[in-house]
């Protein structure tokens, strides 16, 4: 009986030996990730180049790590980063505290803060994990305006927009 299981596993370890090897060359390579991964967190922006992000703070009254800040400034003609009365003037995400719930995702409004497929974070320091809004917010689409736009009176009515139906 002892013979019989020693023999067994000699096979199945010379049968591993056989085979071709799994390996990925991490950083020249990289493995995509599936359609439900909660990478690092990004800020969108609209077609015009308008930020998404309104300040309502939703996200981090819902971030059950307490890991986001957010600080909201009135918007003007002049100076406009969002279609909302207000704008995320200070945008701060901890990413040491962040657990990647998707909880800020779900509680956004107009659907500005997303959990991308980026899974390359490493800090060096405790100020590094701090990504500003800056650091979050995606670049301004080719043809747009970046932010802040001159706008005229009235011409944002409504700080959400019109939500479609989960295609899902």
């Amino acid at each position: 009986m002892f013979l019989v299981e020693l023999a067994r596993g000699l096979w199945t370890t010379l049968k591993s030996m056989a085979e071709k090897p799994v390996t990925i060359q991490y950083p020249e390579v990289k493995r995509p990730v599936k359609t439900r991964f909660k990478g690092r967190h990004e800020l969108h922006r609209y077609e015009n180049g308008l930020e998404k992000c309104i300040g309502c703070a939703l996200c981090a009254a819902a971030c059950p790590a307490d890991a986001i800040f957010v600080e909201s400034a009135e918007n003007t003609a002049e100076q406009r980063f969002s279609p909302g009365e207000r704008y995320a003037s200070t945008y701060e995400i901890n990413f040491l505290r962040c657990i990647f719930c998707g909880y800020c995702e779900d509680a956004c409004p107009t659907e500005a803060i997303v959990l991308g497929d980026n899974y390359e974070l490493s800090f060096t320091s405790r100020r590094e994990a701090i990504y500003t809004k800056e650091m979050l917010l995606l670049p301004v689409p080719q043809g747009s305006a970046p932010t802040p736009q001159k706008t005229e009176t009235g011409a944002f009515t409504r700080p959400i927009p019109v939500m479609e139906n989960p295609k899902d």
